[in-house]
């Protein structure tokens, strides 16, 4: 089961026990992970995260609370004799700031770093596609080049009923195989089709990051019927012209943004300094999306439930 773990949710300015912007979907056989704050490989370790297993690092924006951990944990995947290569997505001279990095150049590391650079203000920008998911950017607004994420996984075959295919005819283990990824196969007692044992296809599981940014139609569009939109809220409805200003968004915009995409689930994160508690973001949030809450730093949250998708397929 996929998991997004929050790996950082603070902002800008250091606060004890909080990270800065972070966080990792954990897949089976690998994680990818989204901005990479100061501090990030240590959270990955907090989290159980092998650093072997990170496959992409997808960066929003070149602030510092988004990607000066990245210079570390290039560094520390490549003091251990990483060999896998490592994709990395990111704005427009990304690529030039981490090469210039003393230890970092292409013929001093033990692995190759792939780079994919955003320079396009398209809509659906695809950045990675790979076997059951994929991952494409949009164009923020928060005034300097900055870009959101939408991770989307790929419909899975339904459940197969096994005993239905035996009670026609099928025996071969090869077949069940077959039905299940929607060929027709012939049993003893003749033509069985996919559709006969198995049911309707399971839709993949859908995670936005939109952070940092005012509400925007790119925020919207990555949320689209997403399951779990990971949306910043660093400030509260009485600082919105703070907000307005920093090119940020508050817990009530992100809430707005939330119903306006027809997300399940919301997540706020990258959260002011000043705030010590959640409590008034979490109810101005919930005054328009209910299905709100802050993001715990280390939570594993599944990405898709039962009850999910039944929705979904319903």
């Amino acid at each position: 089961m996929t998991e997004i773990i929050p790996l950082g949710t603070g902002s800008a300015v250091p606060v004890q026990g909080r990270g800065f912007s972070a966080v990792a979907v954990r897949r089976a056989e690998s994680a990818l992970l989204f901005d990479c704050g100061e501090g990030t490989q240590m959270r990955l370790l907090d989290a159980g995260i092998k650093l072997s297993r990170v496959r992409a690092v997808f960066v929003t924006h070149l602030h510092g609370d988004h990607f000066f951990g990245l210079m570390g944990l290039l560094a520390t995947m490549s003091l251990v004799g990483r060999g896998e290569p490592l994709l990395v997505v990111g704005p427009h001279g990304i690529r030039h700031l981490l090469e210039s990095i003393p230890g970092l150049a292409p013929l001093e590391m033990s692995f190759s770093v792939e780079f994919v650079e955003i320079d396009t203000l398209d809509t659906r920008i695809p950045v990675m596609k790979e076997r059951g998911f994929r991952v494409w950017a949009s164009p923020l607004d928060h005034g300097v080049p900055a870009y959101g994420y939408r991770y989307q996984e790929d419909d899975r075959p339904g459940h197969l009923d096994v005993e239905r295919a035996r009670s026609l005819g099928v025996e071969r283990p090869e077949d069940y195989g077959l039905l299940k990824s929607g060929h027709s196969v012939t049993g003893n007692a003749g033509v069985v089709e996919s559709s006969d044992v198995v049911g309707p296809s399971l839709p993949g599981g859908v995670f936005a990051y939109v952070t940092d940014t005012r509400p925007c139609p790119g925020a919207v569009e990555l949320a689209r019927n997403a399951d779990i939109l990971y949306h910043e809220a660093t400030f509260a409805d009485k600082l919105s012209d703070r907000a307005a200003s920093t090119g940020h968004s508050t817990a009530r915009e992100a809430a707005r943004v939330a119903a306006r995409a027809g997300a399940r689930r919301l997540l706020l994160a990258h959260f002011s300094a000043r705030y010590t508690q959640f409590d008034d973001l979490i109810r101005e949030a919930r005054g328009v999306f209910p299905e709100t809450e802050a993001a715990q730093e280390l939570m594993r949250y599944p990405l898709q439930n039962a009850a999910l998708l039944e929705e979904k397929i319903g």
